[in-house]
């Protein structure tokens, strides 16, 4: 059986990035593995006085502020969480998968309860594993078998359950994914199946006894050995009726006879290996096919416990339309930063998007008047996407990408052993590395660590190679020169964003089309500092390098 709820055709193949002992863990089947893999990380990281080697994730997961979204996913359970790491980050590329994986949401978020149960009807199967005990290597093929049994049996009844829920509820549900799951639960696991393996277990637990056959070899040894399924026992008819039993052969071992007993429990397990190793193999399938319940139930039980916290709060959700790569399209409707929201009480203010057709677009504007929020909102928005969750938007269309980068600014650190604008270029470095054609590179105020003229030359040169290439650039910067020289061309695939400021300096939070200007609104910066002073008119008219200054005056 398979379960084909976050793939059309196949499991789910995480990202060969993230398959570390975590994720080992966790495909394990073991509900304590996962605890023990933490905890033993945690050993090593404390061990360790040499930093762990950045993963490409890292920098994307600090820059978008993955963590929150994961968090709220996993609602504090640790299975959830990394579950919803993997699968955020393992995003699809096709429209059609998506889309599959959206019908299997809405599904989800309309029965909710039925995939609880679902869930903890996974965990209650894997659950039975340590109630069968384990067996160690080498062990001898009745061992083998009788463990393999032990689990058939606790997994039987799991099966029993969940072909009820099947039952109960397979005509609700609409998703593909769904239909075709509970139709092949409903067929495979029908009544006379079910009462079948019952059977089929009751006689390998051996209560009668062993029957097997072999050949002879050479010198005499046994060979071809073959387990027989035990005949009933005779009537009282066939006992009293002379000639109707087949003839029979015994002896009996002495008591002390290890010798005997030795030999005797070779041959037994010599006909009982090839019946061993079955059975252990489909105790090993359903294992691995709760396993699989387990692992692709979470990530769904993550967007509904992430709904929940949204649907409290009132905010806005959306099924996102997606459209192939080669499309330029990127357009939305009250878009607003999901981990933004989960962070504060009140509702976040949402902006509308039109970008389809362009492939750069350039953000200005006053500090803290929602630039990097919008910025946010976009990543957040495309992965929420390609992963097949709903996104935090009234509506939301792009094309999907193959891949998100972010280039951030970063604080000082003490400990960086070169320059900040050596620390930005050796990071945008990495990117260039990494950064295929049909990706998004989304740059905040990026190289703003050295002069406007230098930083606007080295962000030109990055913009146009970026360009060059297909890839669709999202770019905040403070940098007058550098968003005047590309909005001076008049680029058809420029699109120029600029957040409101009232004239009173009060922000609305508003990002629409807008022209960039020269002025930073270091007035803002002064009144901010100074209150109830009125600004010097050389604040007000302030470029970008003497914001600074008027602060300090």
């Amino acid at each position: 059986m398979k379960v084909f709820l976050l793939h059309r055709d196949h499991d789910f193949n995480v990202d060969p990035e993230l398959r570390d002992v975590m994720f080992a863990a966790m495909m394990s089947g073991n509900l304590y593995a996962i605890h023990n893999a933490r905890r033993e990380l945690e050993r090593q990281q404390r061990a360790s006085t040499a930093p762990a080697p950045p993963s490409k994730y890292d920098q994307l997961a600090q820059d978008l502020e993955l963590e929150t979204l994961w968090t709220a996913m996993a609602g504090g359970d640790e299975y959830l969480y990394e579950t919803a790491k993997r699968t955020v980050l393992t995003g699809l590329s096709d429209p059609d998968e998506i889309r599959y994986r959206q019908s299997v949401l809405a599904d989800c978020l309309e029965y909710s309860e039925v995939i609880r149960q679902l869930y903890e009807l996974a965990i209650e199967a894997l659950a039975g594993e340590r109630a069968a005990g384990s067996f160690w290597t080498g062990a001898r093929p009745d061992w083998i078998l009788n463990w393999s049994v032990r689990r058939l049996k606790l997994y039987l009844g799991v099966l029993r359950q969940l072909r009820r829920i099947a039952d109960e509820h397979a005509p609700s549900f609409r998703s593909p994914g769904f239909g075709r799951f509970f139709a092949m639960v409903q067929q495979e696991l029908a009544d006379d199946y079910l009462e079948a393996v019952e059977q089929h277990l009751r006689e390998l637990a051996l209560g009668r006894g062993v029957l097997e056959s072999a050949e002879l070899g050479k010198g005499d040894m046994g060979r071809a050995y073959v387990f027989h399924e035990t005949p009933p026992d005779p009537t009282w008819k066939q006992r009293l009726v002379p000639g109707k039993q087949p003839p029979s052969f015994s002896f009996e071992l002495h008591p002390r006879d290890e010798a005997g007993f030795r030999a005797l429990g070779e041959i037994r397990g010599r006909g009982l290996g090839a019946v061993a190793d079955a059975v252990a193999q489909s105790a090993d399938h359903v294992q691995s096919f709760f396993t699989m319940l387990r692992l692709e139930l979470a990530f769904y039980l993550g967007c509904l416990n992430l709904h929940g916290w949204l649907e409290a709060k009132g905010e806005p959700t959306c099924f996102p339309e997606p459209v192939g790569e080669e499309s330029l399209v990127l357009s939305a409707c009250g878009i607003y930063d999901v981990c933004l929201t989960l962070h504060v009480r009140e509702r976040v203010v949402g902006n509308d998007l039109n970008a389809d057709g362009k492939s750069l677009v350039m953000i200005t504007g006053a500090n803290q008047g929602g630039k990097s929020t919008l910025l946010r909102s976009l990543g957040l928005a495309q992965l929420m996407m390609q992963s097949g969750v709903f996104v935090a938007a009234q509506s939301f269309r792009a094309g999907v990408c193959a891949g998100v980068f972010t280039h951030y600014k970063r604080e000082e650190d003490a400990a960086m052993e070169g320059g900040k604008l050596d620390e930005e270029l050796s990071r945008m470095s990495d990117i260039v590395d990494r950064i295929k054609p049909a990706s998004m590179l989304l740059c905040n105020e990026s190289f703003a660590s050295t002069n406007e003229r230098e930083a606007s030359e080295i962000a030109r040169q990055v913009v146009r190679a970026m360009l060059e290439r297909r890839i669709r650039v999202v770019f905040v910067t403070h940098l007058y020169d550098l968003a005047h020289s590309f909005h001076a061309q008049h680029l058809d695939a420029a699109l120029f964003l600029r957040a409101e400021r009232e004239p009173d300096g009060r922000r609305t939070y508003k990002v629409p089309e807008g022209e960039p200007l020269r002025t930073s609104y270091g007035e803002d910066s002064y009144r901010r500092i100074f209150r109830d002073v009125e600004a010097p008119r050389a604040a007000v008219e302030s470029g970008p390098g003497d914001a600074r200054a008027a602060r300090t005056r």
